[in-house]
């Protein structure tokens, strides 16, 4: 026996795979008499009208039974026969995927010898439960919540009731660490840290990291959210994991057809700024049932989305009408063949055309209309060989995201100095705008999987499972800049002409400039290689000793509105010289291993998981190969009584968090467009940068350059008061480090300079921030504008406590409440986006006062759902959240950036910069809000599967139209001055619909 589970172990490690390739659940089920003595030889069969197969076993000599494979559902019926007792039965059993939960039954004897068998029938076992194995923090959403309660009907939507998540209009919300703000224009409300799994494929969008994928949510089986602890078998990171499981029909047709609607009548007046007219509608139809019984199964759905939105802009001038349609389609087919073979082809696709931006800013000019979406195919075969269970897959998930620019004139940014009168947004933006992108995410990937059950006389059950996958990430691009001359113009308005570009680079202006104080050392370059140098050197070298200083270049002034789109000045513009489609690619290997062991009360799980990846660029050349990393997680659970009801824990793990395709494409367009970056000097346009193409890449990935982990440790408790009630507990300490961003090499690496004559912004040698050559892996100057590499001295340090009470659907009630405290620091909010840190050394991580509280944190949260079901087919149910308000910095804007505001250039460490003023980063805190959302539903049941529901969803209940965020901006804008409220809780509205299910 030991041999042939040796040689069945073997042979499933043959066949590991990705962790989600077989998402399912099991029970762990005790059998024991009245007094407690375990039932051997018992029979339990476990069944469920949600799930496609019946699981039969027997229970060995501790009465125990441990049933595997079963589909994730809240209706499972445990049948339970042994001789010489009562016949047991038991409804409405919850099987989570992932997990293994406990359920102990106790059996009575029969009567007097010749009476009849009795039989016991436990009416509602949907108990509190705990696994008492896991360490993994989360949250299961089944049916049975999200049909309640009222929320955004999609699976990012369902995402807010998860304790911890922080408030989110993009549908990525940010999770403990997850960074949840961006400098470019100080946007909050948008993680790019989470995992967005569909069905068992990876839709998280390979180039930003947001969800790539949307659904019906009317297919939606049951998602799983997971923000801690998590075992080796997922990827994990410093943000949330989200798992949705759709439905896949039965032995019994069933189906639906539902219609929603919405439209401007149904909300309240916007106390705020004008409220737009729209009308908004969402109809769906699902069917599922049997091809042949028993053996082969369909389920599929289709569903239709549209919302016509009139815009107007801040003054209540109409704009324009914007119309939004989506078309999710989705199929599925299980063949199951035997009892212990099962395969699954399922294919869905999100198409949706937008034909216009809904914000009030965006004028007519610079109106864009957006192609979305993309086809997704799953192939997925399992196999149950008594103790192993073998997985092997394939899935190609593609998401188009494209822009097409409405107005197809040559695009103009007008900068304004010192305005009387804040300029209008038609005055700083002529032209259309600008360039046109298609682009495509796509991911294919191949993974098989294995699971063995191995059980030991004296030291307890381990559960063995390890996998391999294979992917692939391409992204691919095709941009054209739209203009009589391919190009797009930032210009100084007339009412400026003869500034210098001193005055240019200072303060003062209205707009978002290209030219910074770093690109006067590239215009030099420039010159030197140009034909018309000596044109350049004689308009400029004022003092004629045959270079250009600083001091002469800040001397020039813009005057020439020559061909000038508009008639402004001439100051700054971007060509396109080359245009054409290309592909970047990245393509990586996963391992994991894990053995979670269990022996009576205690639990191990310890396990690794490693990562490649090669990145290629657009020639298909290599142009980074991150080597095999391991990041090790190991969990120790204890269940105190030894009864599946109480559990104590502690993790401790690594998530890696691997580069995305973005960078693939900043340091792998080589084939692609081509632009050129020009200033005008004189009468003439002087290219100083060129970006794209093979002669000077835009970016290389420095050899030296690490990929980005999360460490966590967490301690937990969980247990469940009486039937109803399950309490937790958990502490969370999280450090990332090795962050990610792009360097100009020119500032922090130049071995020229000295200390004494390096001028304001650049590190010299000697200096607390220069960084060699060597730092990122070369012997001398790579030839390229920038560098991506790991930031020096970059950090981000959480830790938080969360407390939730949940209570389980019984006596017509359900529920849950839970508090959260997010305490994040750090010193850079990069995330993969090439952003300015390694751009200018006054926003170095290392430089005074750049570690502070993080923005974007919200540092306390209070949510609470619950519904209650009357007898009468009424339902009411309420979602409540609260915050104590984001948390922002100082802030003032460049470049489109709201950098934190900075002192008077002085020297620190050997470099004189204008380094962050103290008590900026992350340093004042938003408004505290509460939202009240609820739902009424009537339920008419025709037959026992037939039946119509009436919804009535209603949004900020009391119509508090709170403030959201503040003004950052220590400047203020043309609207908002700096600390005032400049984003609102949306008003009242009503949400209605109609479904018909049977």
């Amino acid at each position: 026996m030991l041999r042939r589970s040796a040689i069945s172990l073997a042979v499933g490690m043959c066949f590991v795979g990705a962790a989600w390739a077989a998402e399912s659940g099991g029970l762990r089920i005790n059998i024991t008499s009245a007094t407690g003595q375990p039932v051997a030889g018992a029979t339990v069969k476990i069944s469920s009208p949600s799930s496609l197969v019946t699981k039969t076993a027997v229970t060995e000599a501790d009465g125990s039974v441990r049933v595997a494979g079963l589909d994730p559902a809240s209706d499972y019926k445990v049948e339970v026969v042994a001789p010489g007792y009562s016949t047991l039965s038991a409804a409405d059993v919850v099987v989570v995927s992932g997990q293994n939960l406990s359920l102990n039954y106790p059996l009575g004897l029969v009567g007097a010898a010749g009476s009849d068998v009795q039989r016991v029938v436990v009416t509602s076992s949907r108990l509190a439960q705990v696994d008492s194995t896991s360490a993994t923090v989360g949250t299961i959403l089944n049916l049975g919540v999200v049909e309640s309660l009222p929320t955004a009907r999609t699976y990012q939507g369902y995402l807010q009731l998860v304790p911890g998540v922080k408030p989110s209009q993009s549908g990525n919300p940010a999770s403990k660490s997850g960074v949840n703000y961006a400098d470019i224009a100080g946007a909050t409300g948008t993680s790019s840290d989470n995992v967005y799994i569909l069905d068992g494929v990876d839709v998280t969008d390979s180039n930003t990291g947001t969800f790539g994928s949307n659904i019906n949510s009317e297919i939606i089986q049951e998602q799983q959210i997971l923000t801690g602890g998590i075992p080796a078998e997922y990827a994990g990171g410093s943000g949330l994991v989200s798992k949705v499981i759709t439905k896949s029909g039965g032995d019994e047709f069933h189906g639906s057809v539902n219609y929603y609607f919405q439209n401007d009548s149904l909300v309240a007046d916007n106390k705020h700024e004008p409220g737009a007219k729209f009308s908004t509608y969402d109809a769906a139809v699902t069917l599922g049932g049997p091809i042949i019984k028993e053996k082969l199964w369909f389920f599929g759905s289709y569903q239709v989305k549209e919302r016509d939105t009139d815009v107007a802009d801040p003054n209540g001038v109409a704009l324009r009408t914007v119309n939004r349609e989506d078309k999710l389609g989705f199929g599925k087919i299980t063949w199951q063949p035997t009892e212990n073979d099962r395969l699954v082809a399922s294919f869905f696709n999100d198409p949706a055309t937008i034909s216009g931006s809904t914000t009030a800013t965006t004028p007519n000019n610079r109106d864009t209309r957006q192609v979305q979406g993309g086809d997704n195919y799953k192939l997925d075969y399992t196999r149950d060989m008594d103790k192993l269970r073998v997985n092997v897959y394939a899935f190609r998930h593609e998401g188009e995201v494209s822009t097409y620019a409405a107005d197809q004139t040559t695009r103009n940014d007008i900068l304004f100095r010192n305005p009387a009168t804040t300029p209008t947004t038609a005055m700083r933006s002529l032209g259309g705008t600008g360039s046109a992108l298609a682009s495509s995410r796509n991911r294919d990937e191949v993974g098989a999987s294995g699971e063995y059950f191995l059980e030991t006389k004296d030291w307890g059950s381990h559960t063995f499972k390890s996998g391999f996958s294979y992917s692939k990430n391409a992204y691919v691009e095709d941009s054209l800049v739209i203009g009589a001359d391919k190009a797009r113009y930032t210009s100084i308005s007339t009412a400026n002409a003869g500034v210098t570009l001193a005055e240019h680079l200072g303060t003062g202006w209205v707009g978002t400039r290209q030219l910074v104080a770093a690109d006067l050392p590239r215009f030099t370059t420039a010159i030197n290689a140009s034909p018309n140098k000596a044109f350049f050197v004689n308009l400029l070298d004022t003092n004629r000793d045959g270079t250009i200083s600083t001091p002469e270049y800040n001397a020039y002034r813009f005057t020439s509105t020559a061909g000038n789109p508009g008639g402004q000045v001439n100051n700054y513009r971007i060509i396109e010289t080359q245009a054409a489609p290309y592909t970047v690619e990245a393509t990586g290997k996963t391992f994991y291993f894990q053995d979670t062991w269990t022996n009576k009360k205690l639990t191990v799980n310890a396990g690794v998981r490693a990562e490649e990846w090669v990145h290629l660029d657009s020639k298909g050349d290599e142009s980074a190969k991150f080597k095999w990393k391991l990041a090790p997680r190991l969990s120790v659970v204890y269940d105190p009584a030894g009864d599946g009801r109480s559990k104590v824990w502690a993790f401790a793990g690594r998530y890696y968090d691997p580069v995305r395709t973005n960078m693939s494409d900043f340091a792998g367009n080589l084939t692609g467009p081509v632009l050129e970056e020009q200033v005008f000097l004189g009468d003439r346009w002087l290219t100083f940068r060129t970006r794209g193409g093979p002669k000077t890449p835009d970016a290389l990935i420095s050899p030296s350059t690490k990929t980005p982990f999360t460490d966590e440790f967490m301690l937990g408790y969980a247990t469940s008061l009486g039937k109803d009630y399950t309490v937790s507990a958990s502490y969370t300490k999280r450090k990332t480090r090795d962050i990610l961003e792009d360097y100009d090499l020119g500032l922090y690496s130049d071995p020229t300079l000295t200390v004494a004559t390096a001028g304001e912004g650049y590190a010299a040698p000697g200096s607390a921030y220069y960084l060699p050559y060597s730092y990122f892996g070369y012997s001398g100057k790579p030839n390229s504008n920038y560098v991506i590499g790991t930031l020096k001295g970059g950090k981000r340090d959480y830790q938080g406590v969360e407390l939730s009470l949940t209570k389980a659907k019984r006596d017509n009630w359900q529920g849950a409440a839970s508090y959260t405290w997010n305490d994040a620091k750090g010193n850079t909010n990069s995330d993969s986006n090439a952003d300015f840190q390694g751009d200018w050394v006054a926003l170095d991580p290392r430089a005074p006062n750049a570690y502070g509280p993080q923005p974007g944190n919200i540092e306390h949260q209070v949510k609470g759902y619950g519904s209650y079901f009357f007898n009468n087919g009424l339902e009411v149910s309420a979602v409540f959240n609260w915050n104590s308000g984001l948390l922002y910095s100082r802030t003032q804007a460049i470049s489109g950036r709201n950098l934190p505001v900075m002192d008077a250039a002085y020297v620190d460490g050997g470099v004189l910069d204008t380094f962050i003023s103290p008590n900026s980063v992350g340093s004042q805190t938003g408004p505290s809000y509460y939202t009240l959302d609820m739902r009424l539903k009537y339920v008419y049941k025709f037959t026992a599967s037939q039946k119509v529901e009436l919804f009535l969803d209603i949004f900020n209940v009391l119509d508090k139209q709170s403030p959201t965020a503040h003004q950052s901006l220590v400047a203020g804008s043309a609207f908002y001055k700096f600390g005032q409220p400049n984003e609102f809780v949306q008003p009242r509205r009503l949400y209605v619909g109609a479904r018909y299910s049977f």
